[in-house]
């Protein structure tokens, strides 16, 4: 583990409580005027999302509609040593309050050829997206310790009058995330400022994804504010709306027997 990523991970709450954590339970909001020409304009809000950390594997409730709720699995290719794989492919299913199965999907990735940033999606289309994405977040930056992952320090960024040190990324095409290679951007006490990557699934758009407001659930440390804006090819970002909204209004561990209770948030942009 090179320097800058023991800091952030000891700033996050450190790999000793990661390692008894094996699910995260969050109760999310998703905005954002992105969702409107997809055809979900108001209907990302008050999710409650559970993930698993050991494997990629993300179920959201509710989804879409009462009753119904969203499994993503990439458990065959994610697991860790020691955790149970599922041994299927990468799907994401929508089961009813009963837990059948209602429509699924093999190999998600596959169905957004063609489409465009404001090409209308499917509730399967919509699953997969934030069942990875909100994985790739509420994992963040436990997930970089994986072996799969390799990381190298990049030379700092000037932002905003502060000082940002960066980590390079590279994420195995086994994990399902944004783009392979992305950038994360860190403050002076180790937490996450920016986030870059390619968003290919909305038309490959380049994305900077700003973090704030952390806060402390159990002892771990996310930010509970993400906002993501247009990167130019130079770096700099457009900071005017945002895409999409990501709000975290609460969360609790799951080696815990009941929701936690919060720090005061973390005051930053």
């Amino acid at each position: 583990m090179n320097t800058l990523l023991k800091q952030v991970v000891d700033a996050s709450g450190g790999q000793n409580l990661w390692s008894r954590t094996p699910t995260l339970t969050a109760e999310v909001s998703v905005g954002g005027p992105v969702w409107a020409p997809k055809g979900w304009a108001g209907a990302l809000r008050d999710l409650t999302v559970t993930v698993d950390t050991r494997r990629q594997h993300t179920v959201i409730a509710p989804f879409t509609a009462p009753g119904l709720s969203m499994e993503f699995d990439n458990t065959g290719a994610t697991a860790l040593d020691g955790v149970p794989a599922t041994g299927e492919p990468q799907r994401v299913v929508l089961r009813d309050p009963a837990g059948r199965v209602v429509n699924e999907l093999t190999d998600p990735r596959a169905a957004f050829t063609g489409m465009l940033r404001a090409t209308p999606w499917r509730p399967l289309h919509l699953g997969y997206f934030l069942g990875y994405a909100l994985w790739n977040y509420l994992t963040a930056p436990f997930l970089l310790l994986r072996p799969d992952v390799l990381t190298r320090e990049l030379e700092p960024w000037h932002e905003a009058g502060q000082t940002w040190r960066r980590l390079r990324v590279r994420y195995p095409d086994t994990l399902a995330t944004h783009s392979l290679e992305q950038t994360f951007y860190y403050d002076s006490d180790g937490l996450q400022r920016r986030m870059d990557y390619v968003n290919e699934v909305m038309g490959s758009a380049l994305v900077a994804h700003y973090s704030g407001r952390h806060r402390s659930f159990g002892g771990l440390v996310f930010p509970s504010r993400r906002r993501t804006f247009r990167r130019n090819p130079d770096g700099t970002s457009n900071i005017n709306l945002p895409s999409i909204t990501v709000d975290v209004h609460g969360m609790h561990l799951g080696h815990a027997g009941a929701p936690t209770a919060s720090a005061p948030a973390y005051q930053g942009r």
